[in-house]
């Protein structure tokens, strides 16, 4: 296995990742990676990364999932152009994927998804907004979020208006809150892809936020290490090549 720590590619939004990427990158550092930092105006390389962290920000246009517009809702639609990229590009790669808030919301939207434009609005979930872990979510028992948490609840924070609604293709319910609001979401198949609506980069000092990224290093730790495996086979394959080209006729 290789001795590189994996490099993960953050998304955040132009006008306020100058605050949440460093907590990003110690999230990720503390777990075995180093971050790079990405945003609409900046040069995006998905060759140069192990894993993927879509992260949490403005409401995503509803345009995206055929949502109506709305009177006052902050958009950013180059930051919806660059993640729709990003995650598109990804799966291609087979990247881990950690969705945090509007990230686990842009994960569904791509894959076909749609979005309660006002979750409060349908559920009749408490209305939280704070960075403290106060609000209570179940953990669906046997989901990739379960076996990564340890736990079968957790307690989270909430800064969020928008949730998931109609999931998208290959996802599953991995966790809701106590009025059946959806809290996160996780791909059925390999490599992992989570997306949770709360922010686990706030709240580093619970053990089961930090093992969601921990999760995320493994899962590029392994990528990392298959693709050496078919590298060295593909040199392996080469060199016998050569040798037989090398033999007398």
């Amino acid at each position: 296995m290789s001795t590189r720590h994996p490099v993960i590619g953050v998304t955040v939004s132009r006008r306020s990742g100058w605050r949440i990427f460093p907590l990003m990158a110690l999230n990720i550092w503390l777990a075995g990676g180093r971050a790079i930092r990405w945003q609409s105006d900046r040069e995006i390389d998905l060759d140069a990364v192990d894993g993927v962290v879509i992260g949490g920000g403005d409401d995503i246009a509803p345009t995206l999932y055929g949502g109506e517009l709305r009177v006052g809702v902050r958009l950013d639609p180059d930051r919806d152009e660059l993640e729709s990229s990003v995650l598109k590009e990804a799966f291609e790669r087979n990247l881990p994927i950690l969705g945090i808030c509007r990230g686990s919301q842009m994960l569904n939207v791509v894959l076909g998804g749609d979005l309660h434009q006002d979750a409060y609005d349908v559920y009749d979930s408490r209305y939280y907004r704070t960075i403290l872990p106060k609000k209570r979510v179940d953990v669906e028992e046997g989901s990739l979020l379960s076996r990564v948490t340890g736990k079968d609840c957790l307690k989270v924070n909430a800064l969020h208006s928008q949730a998931v609604y109609k999931l998208g293709r290959g996802l599953r319910v991995a966790a809701r809150d106590e009025g059946g609001m959806i809290q996160a979401i996780e791909r059925i198949r390999d490599p992992m892809a989570i997306g949770v609506q709360w922010h686990p980069e706030h709240i580093f000092y619970r053990r089961a936020h930090r093992r969601l990224f921990k999760a995320l290093i493994e899962a590029a730790l392994a990528r990392m290490a298959s693709r050496g495996q078919l590298a060295a086979a593909h040199e392996e394959a080469a060199q016998a090549e050569q040798q037989c080209a090398n033999l007398p006729l």
